[in-house]
């Protein structure tokens, strides 16, 4: 009996088929460290969430903060650049008469080249925008003035302060040294004794000339006429006035050479086909009216008009001036964040 107890006892406390020595503890350690496991990934992708979320949002503000301080610096680079492209580069005159007609009409709006004459001469043909003080109209004549000089210039005339001076516009017919007059037997204006056929600029129903004149141009001087020759102040007025109505070359403040307003009106204004005469090149021979002129027909008929431009409104410069300053501010940004070292 003794021996049968023993056997019942341990039968009793030996396992079953389907109990194993710590499997509850096993599963309970598995179960843990799934769970262990799961928090760990929730975590880490709650982290990287919350971290980029808050990335994001923390870079929002600072973006923003960033552009309204950067705004003024693209406004005075703006400006700035406005001011060098109205100064040195181009800028818009408004046309207020009808002497240049029917190659500008009233209101048109030309653009004017500056830089032309930087890396060529002064053509035939050209219609230029120049200053008439000290040789049209009293006062000194203009002189050439430094970059900083011009700069500060054009500042204050972009903001109505300054003075321009009196701006005009004509086309130029004679260069230095040429032999300018008119008339000859068929009533056209010669250049070194060449005639020019100037129908295709000339206002319908204009003679070249209501008036004689012969003249020599000077060194450094040009001779310059309006389109409507009936009523046109030009250089045939002021054959009295110092440079024998010619004006200075440095008087000149670049090239017409495109009307941008009204839309209708669009258009170049190529050099007309008369002066790419080669024997307009001759030099001009020696004749003894060099200078002078026929006083008893010299009188040009009363109402006559030069066009005194009148600049445009800032809104190209400044436009132009926008437009360059947006890319180079975006581009000092970009190379700032790639240079701003890593969090």
């Amino acid at each position: 009996m003794s021996g049968a107890g023993r056997a019942d006892r341990a039968e009793d406390q030996a396992p079953g088929p389907e109990e194993e020595p710590g499997a509850d503890a096993s599963a309970d350690k598995a179960s843990a460290e799934d769970k262990t496991a799961e928090d760990n990934a929730q975590g880490a992708a709650s982290a990287k969430t919350g971290s980029g979320g808050g990335r994001q949002a923390a870079r929002r503000p600072r973006r923003k903060r960033s552009f309204w301080r950067e705004f003024p610096i693209l406004v005075v680079v703006a400006l700035l650049l406005a001011v060098v492209i109205k100064t040195y580069a181009i800028q818009a005159f408004f046309i207020p008469s009808g002497s240049m007609e029917n190659t500008l009409e009233i209101n048109d709006r030309v653009l004017v080249n500056k830089l032309v004459y930087d890396v060529r001469s002064i053509h035939r043909g050209d219609i230029v925008v120049f200053n008439g003080d000290g040789s049209w109209d009293p006062g000194p004549e203009p002189v050439d003035t430094n970059f900083v000089v011009k700069f500060a210039d054009g500042f204050a005339s972009m903001f109505g302060f300054g003075h321009p001076g009196d701006i005009l516009i004509k086309r130029v017919i004679g260069l230095p040294g040429d032999h300018v007059a008119c008339c000859d037997a068929q009533g056209r204006v010669t250049v070194n004794g060449v005639p020019l056929n100037e129908k295709s600029y000339l206002y319908p129903g204009d003679a070249p000339s209501e008036s004689r004149f012969s003249i020599t141009v000077p060194p450094g001087r040009l001779w310059v006429m309006g389109d409507h020759r009936l009523i046109s102040d030009d250089a045939r007025d002021h054959l009295g006035d110092p440079g024998g109505g010619t004006i200075p070359e440095n008087a000149v403040v670049g090239r017409a050479f495109v009307i941008i307003w009204p839309p209708s009106r669009w258009r170049f204004l190529p050099i007309p086909a008369t002066f790419e005469q080669p024997k307009l090149n001759a030099a001009a021979g020696t004749d003894p009216r060099t200078g002078t002129n026929d006083a008893a027909a010299s009188a040009l008929p009363p109402g006559l008009l030069s066009v005194r431009l009148e600049p445009s409104n800032p809104a190209l410069p400044l436009t132009l001036g926008f437009a360059a300053a947006v890319p180079l501010t975006w581009l000092q940004r970009r190379i700032r964040t790639r240079r701003r070292p890593p969090h």
